[in-house]
């Protein structure tokens, strides 16, 4: 864990702020929700990895 999980998480939550907002200019609520969804479940892991880093 440590770099490579940062950025998968940092990749995860760009890819998810792509899919809201690609949701949100078609008029597709279920992608741009589940664009949000990746982008909360992104800050959780990286919030996650921060206290990691706290504690190290």
């Amino acid at each position: 864990m440590g770099a490579d999980d940062k950025m998968q998480n940092k990749t995860e939550g760009l890819v998810g702020s792509a899919k809201e907002k690609l949701g949100s200019a078609t008029g597709d609520k279920s992608m741009e929700n589940e664009g949000k969804g990746e982008q909360s479940k992104a800050d959780l892991k990286q919030a996650g990895e921060k206290v990691k880093d706290a504690f190290k």
